[in-house]
């Protein structure tokens, strides 16, 4: 089932409807960040039966598609701020201005960018150090744990903007 393009059959009045779905749409892309956490923490389940140049690149892995999946969920989120603030001819769309001014400066890199690690020496360093006290095998586990830092970072500044835009609007229900 897909979701609507918008965010506004939430509620009879479109700027909370458009809050309500903003913060939807962010708890559902901390839980996608969680669930790459949960999956990386259930690995030592696995470490009876997986060697480690096994079960190692699959942590990296988790990483991978929980820091894709919670991307594009972000993008999905403007795409549904943008596709709403069209539809309303609501002089109040002001109100929502912090949750488009984090939109305006994050993700501050693409995701090509993330994943390049010449592009990204000190994350690169530290993963190296982190790989180089613990086991090599962990350096991209410690990259990828990076990446994943990031954008719940951009999660919890777009989670700020929608905290701080739902108290100016808590009464207009």
């Amino acid at each position: 089932m897909s979701k609507p393009n918008h965010y506004l059959h939430l509620e009879q009045n479109p700027i909370v409807a458009i809050v309500k779905g903003v913060d939807q749409d962010v708890e559902h892309g901390e839980d996608i960040l969680m669930l790459g956490y949960s999956m990386v923490l259930m690995a030592p389940l696995f470490a009876p039966i997986a060697p480690p140049h096994v079960l190692l690149p699959l942590m990296a892995l988790c990483f991978v598609i929980s820091v894709c999946w919670a991307r594009f969920n972000f993008y999905a989120i403007h795409r549904r701020l943008f596709c709403s603030t069209e539809l309303v001819t609501d002089r109040d769309l002001s109100v929502i201005k912090p949750i488009e001014a984090i939109f305006n400066q994050h993700p501050q890199y693409t995701l090509s960018h993330g994943f390049n690690p010449l592009k990204n020496l000190m994350r690169t360093s530290k993963s190296v150090l982190g790989g180089l006290l613990i086991n090599p095998f962990w350096m991209p586990i410690f990259y990828m744990l990076g990446l994943q830092f990031a954008e719940e970072k951009q999660l919890q500044l777009l989670n700020k903007a929608v905290i701080s835009v739902e108290q100016r609007i808590q009464y207009w229900r």
